[in-house]
């Protein structure tokens, strides 16, 4: 219970301290530059090298590839029935395509299934950040009408090498296989306790619902196959392919996370349609906590 107080208490703070203006207008910066480089990092090597590798553990690996298959098919549909141009087309698959399997997924994880689990919840994120840096760049540049050079093969290569969490995640795979960095545990423990507070501190500064009603329709698909539709189909993977345990259960309910607010940067970044991007993200944020509650009992339901 003190860990869903937790998450209802860093998210109205930061609402609360927004509101009162009590913080600089962008001081969710400099707390998501010290989740990226120092926390998130940590997590990698307070977790990876506890990871007991087998077949099953390449389905964390794969959820998020359903995820996006899934959303790239939704809403191509979608946007064809409703005639919508390419922009907000892209704008829309990067809303629906891509979980917060951090920010989000990591403290919900800890809530509902134990902070040990995180090495499963650390491979969904690793490739969810590897799509959203590749195709989801690509699926914004399409949008972006002002843009006419296309996708440059050497700035989707940097940006992936060069994120931190993904330099972290390399770091303790390639470490923990020629040294024991068990020393230092204690120390990425402490850096890796500063994720759950500060990433859903950060959410709270920057959740935004103004003008939503203008926008109900395309808010309410792009929920409907993100909080909905897209653990279905990590869940019917898993059934299909035999998958069950933590790793299904993590699996599933990464997938079952609103939407990453990396996706908003970018949106922001190629003039796709920020303002809508960013209400969903909101949204979603607020309505995904009950939904993940309601995966959470399907799956006890299904026992997997």
């Amino acid at each position: 219970m003190v860990n869903f107080i937790m998450i209802a208490f860093c998210i109205s703070a930061g609402m609360t301290f927004r509101s009162a203006k009590l913080i600089p207008q962008d001081a969710h910066k400099g707390i998501n530059t010290w989740i990226l480089y120092l926390a998130l990092p940590a997590v990698s090597f307070k977790y990876i090298p506890k990871i007991e590798w087998s077949s099953q553990m390449l389905f964390p690996a794969l959820s998020p590839l359903i995820v996006w298959a899934g959303s790239w098919i939704f809403m191509e549909l979608y946007c064809r029935h409703k005639r919508y141009a390419q922009r907000s087309r892209s704008t829309l698959e990067l809303a629906g395509g891509y979980s917060n399997t951090s920010f989000i997924g990591f403290p919900l994880i800890m809530a509902y299934y134990g902070e040990q689990n995180l090495s499963i919840a650390i491979i969904c994120d690793q490739v969810m950040f590897v799509l959203i840096s590749t195709v989801g760049i690509i699926c914004a540049i399409k949008g972006n009408r002002s843009d006419k050079e296309g996708v440059k093969p050497y700035v989707l290569v940097k940006r992936l090498i060069t994120f931190p969490p993904f330099i972290g995640c390399m770091s303790a795979l390639i470490l923990s296989n020629v040294t024991d960095i068990s020393i230092a545990e204690p120390f990425f423990d402490k850096l890796a306790a500063t994720v759950g507070p500060l990433a859903l501190f950060s959410v709270g500064l920057q959740l935004k619902f103004k003008g939503w009603r203008q926008q109900i329709s395309q808010i309410s698909m792009t929920m409907l196959y993100k909080l909905i539709i897209a653990p279905a189909l990590v869940l019917v993977a898993a059934l299909i392919l035999g998958v069950k345990g933590e790793v299904a259960r993590i699996s599933i309910f990464e997938a079952a996370m609103p939407t990453l607010i990396t996706s908003s940067i970018i949106a922001e970044q190629f003039r796709l349609n920020t303002k809508l991007i960013n209400l969903i993200i909101g949204i979603s944020i607020l309505v995904g906590f009950v939904t993940t509650g309601f995966w959470n009992i399907i799956m006890k339901f299904l026992m997997i």
